[in-house]
């Protein structure tokens, strides 16, 4: 962790907020030369404040260059006011369980002179015409993250297959299907039993300079069918319309046509994963789904080493809550918008909303009802600025500014630095000129053999985006291949060390065995064989990628 900010960076910085030329850049970069670390993060730009997209953008980029670095140390115990905003989430959750709970069995419904009942009823119908039949044993898959057993670098697929398998009490009903899998006879041939735990395991991951976000890593059986239902109801979502591969980008489309004719508003929620209560998935699902769901949820989290019973249905790190969570967010809204269409005027993307402006009051309403908290600070309702799912609009003009999350200390990380600067003036020539410097002072820092990889943005940030005369290239075969600086070294786990066992299961789930595509067998060292891991990359080497 710094408590400043490294020279090269700092040069940079400096440079850049010298030529965005505002009184708040002058600000931030007094902060920057004192090193008044903790005041440079705390900063905000409200849109509202600004009459053109132009002068917004400037203060908004000096604003946010350096406010999520991760590797700032501001004095704030992050994971102190985690493990805060865990139990302050919790109770959020018992009183959205105690309010909602009359609501699940309509007889006990005296109280509803303001005719909650009906629209609860019709999105709850809703929701169950959506999802359709429960399916009674989608076929489990892995997650590319940690469990309750399997952490560090031993998250393979081979990993989780070779170590002792977890599940809850409550998924008992699923352990019969999952002994018939591969993994299972992998597990037999080792007599490796399955380990009954009593839930979740809180973590956190680095979120911004002054937040870690909270998460929770599930038992392994548990988080293989949790995210089998949640493929499921990502594929009754896109029978709707709302495809959630590529909803990302209809968000932004919308986001940027809300800001110039103000008809849509664009909606946040604070923590919305986490004040998911118990209570208001039982109401609001049909009883099948809510029976499996909840067998596969953990009810219980392991924090300071103690058990907690959940208030929450289930946090991120859970297979299904992303496609939940969207599923239930876009039904409220759709109830409360009649005339709307989804993917048109009306969508979610797990607590990304956006819906008719003339619906907000009810929307917001609604929400606080059933436990949700709106993030004020990031939801617009009116105004020339939105903002959805990464996009940022201020009267139909991208503003979204450049942040720099970790500290450059290699080459390939100068590189995707100079490219999020170059990226964040959107093809402005006024906002490339307001950037130059501070991208020439940042490619001076790379060696000249390495600066000298060029090419377009459909690369990534294997290359140095420029314009097209600047590009080294060469053909062979009619081909161009283009000059970059690419991974040149692998850090693989060799097959050898697991069972033959959990290789055979590992193959038959599709695993590959990390053969160089078009090699025949009778030309390979099957010990250099091997899977590859996340963060696996260990050297890069100047190299030629093809593009035409």
């Amino acid at each position: 962790m710094y408590n400043s900010v490294p020279h090269d960076v700092e040069t940079v910085v400096l440079q850049l907020l010298e030529d965005l030329d505002t009184p708040r850049s002058l600000s931030i970069a007094l902060c920057l030369k004192y090193g008044e670390v903790g005041t440079l993060v705390s900063f905000e730009t409200d849109p509202a404040k600004y009459l053109d997209s132009e002068s917004y953008w400037r203060d908004c980029q000096a604003t946010a260059i350096l406010r999520k670095c991760r590797d700032f140390d501001v004095g704030i115990d992050r994971s102190a006011d985690a493990v805060s905003l865990f139990y302050s989430t919790e109770a959020q959750c018992f009183n959205t369980n105690r309010r909602i709970y009359p609501f699940i069995d309509r007889v006990l419904n005296p109280f509803d002179s303001e005719g909650v009942v009906p629209i609860l009823r019709n999105i709850r119908k809703k929701i169950a015409r959506w999802l359709g039949p429960c399916p009674d044993l989608p076929s489990g898959r892995f997650g590319p993250g940690a469990t309750f057993v399997d952490r560090g670098r031993r998250i393979t697929v081979p990993h989780k297959m070779s170590s002792v398998p977890a599940l809850t009490s409550s998924a008992l009903p699923f352990l019969f299907p999952w002994s018939g899998t591969a993994w299972a006879s992998a597990c037999a041939a080792e007599e490796r039993a399955p380990l009954f735990v009593k839930g979740n395991r809180f973590s956190t991951v680095p979120k911004d300079a002054k937040r870690y976000r909270c998460i929770a890593v599930e038992p392994s059986v548990n988080l293989f069918y949790q995210l089998a239902y949640g493929r499921v109801i990502r594929s009754r979502l896109k029978r709707l319309g709302l495809d959630l591969d590529v909803a990302q980008d209809n968000h932004r489309l919308l986001a940027m046509m809300a800001s110039t004719d103000g008809l849509l508003a664009t909606l946040d929620l604070s923590n919305a994963s986490d004040t998911v209560s118990r209570s208001l998935v039982e109401l609001l699902l049909p009883k099948k789904w809510f029976d499996v769901l909840n067998d596969l949820r953990s009810s219980r989290t392991f924090i300071e080493g103690r058990w907690v019973f959940l208030e929450k249905f289930s946090s991120m790190g859970n297979g299904f809550t992303f496609e939940l969570e969207t599923l239930i967010f876009l039904a409220i809204i759709d109830t409360l918008c009649p005339g709307c269409k989804i993917g048109k005027n009306l969508s979610a993307f797990g607590d990304d909303l956006i819906f008719p402006v003339q619906f907000s009051k009810v929307v917001m309403s609604a929400l606080r009802f059933l436990g949700m908290t709106v993030n004020v600070n990031k939801s617009y309702i009116d105004g020339p600025f939105r903002e959805s799912c990464g996009g940022d609009y201020f009267l139909g003009r991208a503003v979204r500014p450049f942040f720099l999350k970790e500290f450059p200390y290699e080459p390939q990380h100068l590189i995707a630095f100079a490219n999020g600067l170059r990226r964040a003036t959107f093809g402005s020539i006024g906002r490339a000129f307001v950037v130059h410097r501070a991208w020439i002072r940042l490619l001076g820092f790379l060696p000249t053999d390495i600066s000298s990889c060029r090419g377009p943005e459909e690369i990534g940030d294997l290359v140095i985006h420029d314009e097209s005369d600047r590009w080294v290239t060469r053909t062979r075969r009619s081909i161009r291949y283009i000059r970059c600086y690419k991974p040149a070294r692998f850090r693989k786990v060799p097959w050898r060390i697991f069972t033959p066992d959990v290789t055979l299961a590992a193959a038959l789930y599709g695993v590959p065995d990390g053969r160089p595509r078009g090699l025949l067998s009778d030309s390979l060292n099957h010990d250099s064989l091997g899977i590859t891991p996340r963060d696996a990359v260990t050297g890069y080497r100047i190299g030629w990628v093809a593009h035409s």
